[in-house]
């Protein structure tokens, strides 16, 4: 008998849900709370992510790291057995310094790496020295020497293309957001949406055209 009253209660379900037409569920979309018709039903991925950050589990430096490498080049090459920044490397650097000045509550790091010719204690210090020649170019354009750091040199240790011969492309700096100012609150929910918009408004506002003499304090060969 119970077996009996459980099919009978289902068919009828379906049949209630068969025949609710495109008009009734419209007008219940109408009445219903905004959102509710893509309401997935449990626990979204829009909730977690600000559940997350409202208690600190995401690390909202992150968040700023991923915006910078997309949309600044983070990364700048050297010669061989050079720390000294040519044009193309001077001209990414300029655009890391229109981004960092937009968010004056952040630090960053400036990681050095070289290719895997030479000794790793040589090229050590000359991946310090690529990182610091970064450095001291984005303080001659204005950026607080106290926001930037040149903490590490990972050396010949990290390269992105795997050879003992030189590579270009494992001869770079890499600039990283690396958390806040000291003493600086956190910029979460309305107040980063001030950053954005002083952000949207910088960015229509036109640069004072200076002259760039190329000389970098702190730069030296290698």
């Amino acid at each position: 008998m119970k077996t009996n009253m459980k099919i009978i209660l289902t068919v009828a379900s379906v049949a209630a849900l068969a025949g609710c037409s495109k008009e009734t569920l419209i007008t219940e979309s109408f009445f219903a709370e905004a959102g509710a018709e893509v309401d997935e039903g449990g626990f979204g991925n829009p909730t977690m992510n600000n559940m997350l950050v409202q208690t600190g589990q995401r690390n909202y430096a992150i968040n700023l790291s991923k915006r910078f490498a997309a949309e600044v080049p983070s990364t700048v090459n050297f010669a061989f057995n050079s720390s000294q920044l040519d044009e193309t490397a001077k001209a990414a650097l300029r655009k890391q310094a229109n981004w960092i000045r937009q968010f004056p509550e952040v630090r960053f790091r400036v990681y050095g790496h070289t290719d895997l010719v030479g000794s790793n204690a040589y090229n050590k210090r000359l991946g310090m020295r690529r990182a610091r020649a970064v450095v001291n170019f984005l303080v001659h354009q204005g950026i607080s020497r106290k926001r930037l750091e040149a903490v590490a040199s990972f050396g010949e240790t990290r390269p992105i293309v795997v050879t003992t011969g030189q590579e270009r492309r494992n001869r770079r700096t890499v600039t990283e957001v690396s958390g806040f100012v000291k003493n600086n609150p956190l910029v979460l929910n309305g107040k980063y949406a001030e950053i954005v918009f002083r952000e949207y408004v910088e960015s229509g506002t036109e640069l004072p055209t200076t002259t760039d003499t190329g000389n970098v304090k702190g730069t030296s060969g290698g």
